[in-house]
């Protein structure tokens, strides 16, 4: 339910923001979006390559669920969906996904399975002690997405949750404080780490083009 409300207000807030649009008269709140998202598309351009904007639209939407769903748990009377492990293990999934058919796109099904067993540089012969490594390396991503962001925006939840119970009012506003860092500090790792995975996945790609 609070990841659907999340995005009914962003497809409501996309529609508002997009009927004020304008090119010759851009208003501030337009030019904090494009500020945003040209940090986002330099980050991209840094940590994936050239082609690193073109991933924008899934990242952006995945970083602003994200932040959203942290703070949501923020407001009196709301819940941050992202204190579910549902919730958080879909996303790392869903990133998990989508830089391997992102590597399979850039570099082909057989040479994007081949890096696994032999990166580049790494002699064929190490290819079984490498192979077992890589899987679980890439499996423990999942975890480590979901695992991660759900202990702390539960545990954040949780503390706030128990100081209001005990002492309302103004002694949780501290911890509140904290979690609308840790919130907005965990959407970004979330966002950084997919921006490495993903540029591990077409690395080849970027090779190529190198040269």
């Amino acid at each position: 339910v609070m990841a659907g409300l999340i995005v009914v207000f962003w497809t409501i807030v996309s529609l508002f923001l997009r009927s004020r649009l304008s090119v010759d008269n851009p208003g501030k709140l337009q030019i904090l979006v494009e500020d945003a998202i040209g940090a986002l598309q330099s980050m991209l351009h840094d940590y994936v390559g050239n082609k690193g904007p073109r991933y924008l639209p899934i990242l952006a939407s995945m970083f602003v669920f994200i932040l959203s769903g942290n703070l949501m748990g923020l407001i009196p009377g709301l819940m941050a969906p992202t204190s579910s492990i549902n919730v958080t293990l879909g996303c790392a999934l869903t990133t998990w996904v989508f830089y391997h058919y992102q590597g399979i796109r850039a570099q082909g099904i057989g040479p994007y399975l081949m890096h696994f067993a032999a990166p580049p540089a790494a002699p064929l012969a190490l290819a079984p002690i490498i192979l077992p490594i890589e899987l679980i390396s890439h499996l423990s991503r999942v975890m480590s997405l979901s695992l991660r962001h759900f202990g702390n925006i539960f545990g954040e939840e949780l503390v706030i949750l128990i100081l209001a119970s005990l002492v309302p009012f103004f002694v949780p506003l501290p911890m509140m404080f904290l979690g609308l860092l840790t919130g907005t500090l965990q959407a970004l790792i979330f966002a950084i780490l997919t921006m490495v995975y993903l540029g591990g996945a077409v690395a080849v790609e970027h090779h190529d083009e190198a040269h």
